[in-house]
């Protein structure tokens, strides 16, 4: 069998660095907020090109916490796509705005920048691009319309740890952008941890106090905040894996190339556009009928998944939240989309397999 993922595999070659990793923080004694949040904040901002980084708990908590900070109006409206994972629309709603769903481009899987503008009220506050699957949105023209309606831009960057857009990381173009680092994200910790960048130092210092009960100075609590921060154990981990992390990607870039030079054409292969570096978090594939695909590979000793089944617009928990509307674009991608192993374990061998089992489909 050909697992979709395996983190036991995943995390092996890094085992003796993060067991040296853990036994220092255990000998240290300092848990929370001490000296290897402060070196991964540090690194990881200079690996995004970006002024500051901020370690929390989780990817929903970067992306709750990063529209906390920009202190918009209660009711604002946010930009978001369609087809997004639920996190996305649960930190618009727990901030206590609205989510606004923008169809994406169906060649790209990303939020379509000539469909924002028709979206665009007097209550609209901000923009939040979602870089789903590892590719990068199309961040020129959405930072245009941004600037025109003067928007705030929030990058949701929880899939796509190293890509680029123009020779330029994402993360670095919005106001605040969130990070997962969920452990089967390219660069995942062995537990849940997240995080933002950060451009302007108001929002830093407001970050740190969200995180941590509103709080700078000990027992003095400036706001209503939250206790949202990266773990002192993770934090040395993901220091260990970020020094990997672009091997890790053109590993996974050179087994995605395999399949869109190997695939046959009745399957939708993810676009390759010039000016954008893709890192493939996950090597999505469309069919018409994925559901018998999916059940012919895994008879054929092949794991997939499929990344997601159900659009936002049709879960259960937004029913009344979500504004009605014809999503057709969103339906059509959550009803055909299969994700094939693309894994940092897996071999060319592996993914030549795959390709002559699903060519005979």
């Amino acid at each position: 069998m050909i697992e979709y993922e395996n983190l036991g595999k995943v995390n092996a070659p890094f085992w003796r660095d993060l067991q040296t990793s853990f036994s220092n923080t255990l000998e240290e004694g300092w848990f929370v907020l001490g000296k290897k949040v402060k070196m991964f904040e540090e690194e990881f901002a200079e690996y995004c090109e970006s002024p500051y980084f901020v370690g929390l708990a989780s990817g929903l908590d970067a992306l709750l916490l990063a529209l906390k900070a920009l202190d918009f109006e209660a009711g604002s409206e946010v930009i978001v796509p369609s087809n997004t994972y639920i996190a996305t629309i649960l930190a618009i709603i727990q901030a206590g705005h609205r989510p606004i769903l923008v169809e994406p481009d169906l060649a790209t899987y990303n939020l379509d920048p000539r469909k924002i503008e028709e979206k665009i009220s007097a209550k609209t506050k901000a923009i939040m691009p979602v870089h789903l699957y590892g590719k990068s949105c199309d961040m020129g023209p959405i930072m245009n319309i941004a600037k025109k309606y003067h928007l705030k831009v929030v990058e949701d960057c929880a899939q796509a740890h190293g890509a680029t857009y123009k020779g330029r990381k994402v993360g670095s173009f919005g106001d605040i952008n969130a990070f997962s680092f969920y452990p089967t994200k390219s660069l995942g910790a062995l537990g849940d941890a997240g995080g933002v960048t950060v451009k302007k130092i108001e929002h830093l210092a407001q970050i740190r106090r969200l995180r941590n009960y509103g709080s700078e100075i000990k027992y003095q609590n400036e706001i209503v905040g939250f206790n949202s921060r990266l773990d002192e154990i993770q934090a040395g981990f993901l220091s260990v894996k970020l020094k990997k992390l672009d091997e890790i990607n053109n590993k996974k870039r050179s087994l995605a190339r395999i399949y869109l030079q190997t695939l046959k054409n009745d399957f939708i292969c993810p676009v390759v556009q010039e000016d954008f570096h893709d890192v493939y978090h996950i090597f999505n594939i469309r069919h018409e009928r994925r559901d018998l695909l999916k059940e012919y590979l895994f008879k054929n000793g092949i794991m997939t998944e499929v990344h997601y089944p159900i659009p936002p617009h049709r879960q259960k928990a937004m029913i009344g939240i979500l504004s009605s509307g014809n999503y057709e674009i969103s339906e059509l991608i959550h009803r055909t989309t299969l994700s094939l192993p693309v894994s940092y374990f897996h071999t060319e061998d592996n993914v030549i397999k795959i390709s002559e089992i699903m060519n005979k489909f």
